[in-house]
Formats: C-alpha cells, sequence, structure tokens
C-alpha cells in the first residue's frame, strides 16, 4: 500500500462520510480513497501514542490505515453512530495485534483467539451502544468467566520497560522496577531465577514447555510431536507447571532467610 501524505487530508462531515462508506463497500474506489484520504489525522493521531515501541511511525501509519480500510469495510450504517467511535478501536487494534506479533512476547494460541474475540464482541456492542461493554457484559456474551476476559485482555497489553519513569518524587524518579518488590520476601523482581529452574527438568519436559509456550503449539499438536496421547499432554504441563512454581517458591524462600 502506498503511503498516504498527512497534508492530502480534507476534512469530512459525517453525512459526507457516510455517503463515501456507502459508496466504498458498494464497489467505489474513488470514494474508498477520499474516506482514507479525510481520515489520515485520527490515524496518525493514534499512531503517536505508540512512538515510544521502536517501530517506524511511518509503517504503524501504514498499518494503522490497515485498521481504517477494514473500519470503513464493516462499519454498519443503519446505526446512527460516529465512524471515529467505531474505528478507532479497529485502529488501535490493528496496530497492537502488529506490534504484538512482531515482538519478542508469546502468548498461547488459546489465549490470542479469546481476544480476538473479545475485541470482535468489543466491536459489536459499541456499534449500538458507543461505549465499550463491562468485563461481566463480555463474559456474558462469550461463555467465558470473567477471570478468563481479565487473562486474555492483560496478556495482550503493550509490555512495559521496567526502567519506565513513572513519576517523580522530590526530584528522584520513580521507575517501574521500583515498585516490582515482593513485599513477605523483601526481593527485587530481578531475581527469579526461572532460567535456572527449566534446566532442571528432563528432556520431554522441557520440550513440552517449549513446543507449548514459545513454539505456540496446542495440546494436540505436540501429542501428535511427541507420540503420545493430548490428555498426557495436558496432565505433564499441569505437573511440570506446578514443579516449576514449587521450586520457585523454595528458591524465593531461601533467599529470603539469607537476606
Amino acid at each position: 500500500m502506498g503511503t498516504i501524505e498527512k497534508s492530502s487530508e480534507v476534512l469530512l462531515t459525517q453525512a459526507e462520510m457516510r455517503v463515501l462508506i456507502e459508496h466504498s463497500q458498494q464497489g467505489d474506489i474513488d470514494a474508498r480513497k477520499r474516506m482514507i484520504e479525510g481520515n489520515t489525522r485520527l490515524v496518525w493521531s493514534i499512531v503517536q501514542r505508540f512512538s515510544s515501541r521502536g517501530v517506524e511511525l511511518e509503517d504503524l501509519f501504514q498499518i494503522g490505515c490497515i485498521g481504517l480500510m477494514k473500519s470503513i469495510d464493516k462499519f454498519d450504517l443503519s446505526y446512527e453512530v460516529k465512524f471515529s467511535t467505531y474505528a478507532v478501536p479497529m485502529i488501535i487494534g490493528e496496530i497492537q495485534r502488529f506490534l504484538r506479533d512482531d515482538g519478542m512476547v508469546k502468548v498461547s494460541r488459546s489465549i490470542r483467539e479469546l481476544n480476538y474475540k473479545i475485541r470482535h464482541a468489543t466491536e459489536e456492542y459499541m456499534k449500538t451502544n458507543e461505549k465499550p461493554p463491562s468485563i461481566s457484559e463480555l463474559a456474558e456474551r462469550l461463555g467465558v468467566t470473567q477471570d478468563d476476559i481479565i487473562v486474555a485482555t492483560d496478556a495482550m497489553r503493550d509490555p512495559a520497560s521496567l526502567h519506565e519513569q513513572l513519576f517523580e518524587n522530590d526530584g528522584d524518579s520513580i521507575t517501574l522496577m521500583d515498585q516490582m518488590y515482593d513485599e513477605k520476601s523483601q526481593l527485587p523482581f530481578e531475581y527469579i531465577p526461572l532460567k535456572e529452574m527449566l534446566t532442571k527438568l528432563d528432556k520431554r519436559e522441557q520440550s513440552i514447555i517449549y513446543l507449548r509456550y514459545f513454539a505456540d503449539l496446542t495440546q494436540t499438536e505436540i501429542a501428535e510431536r511427541l507420540g503420545i496421547s493430548q490428555v498426557q499432554v495436558s496432565r505433564l504441563e499441569k505437573k511440570i507447571l506446578a514443579q516449576l512454581k514449587q521450586w520457585m517458591d523454595v528458591t524465593t524462600t531461601k533467599k529470603a532467610v539469607k537476606k
């Protein structure tokens, strides 16, 4: 997709946008182009929120325009809702999805799928309500627990640097690392030796953790690779996670005693 110059934007009224959207959805290429050009300022204002992510703003602008085009295609003209109300979360979601898929933090497929359903349900809800749904409303719509909604939503948030400045106190800056402190053990967050614990697992257990949380395979796919059943993979995964938690608790306690 070619670059759209910010200076080419022509401000459109809501009435004009509704006409252009209708024509665009009927296949009018010129109407689609005018809608995109008329909303570049909206895309750029959203892109600025991600200026600290280490990605070229021009690249994010292109991704944001994809979200804008999806908004044009999916906007329901039967509802009296402002286009921007519907387009903003679509554009943000497209940029966040790009940053997430291109980043180092890997999230399990099941959580990604639930997050996709949450976004879709939120978009449908906002068409008629002009506000995001509550956690309880999302849980009811999707047939999951509120905890599932919270976990899936939090897992897909943009990661924050531990050295990010939160606020200043009498001239001294307070970072996120300063807040990552265990009240019971008084141990800094950075001392949790998870990598060392993974080496204590046997080869098959290490393979399961790697395939599940780094290669992002389902339990069924892992079972096929290892020549065991999906039920066995599920049981082994629970056992491994419980063992890691136990080792972590023991290690944290020992460090607390030494301190």
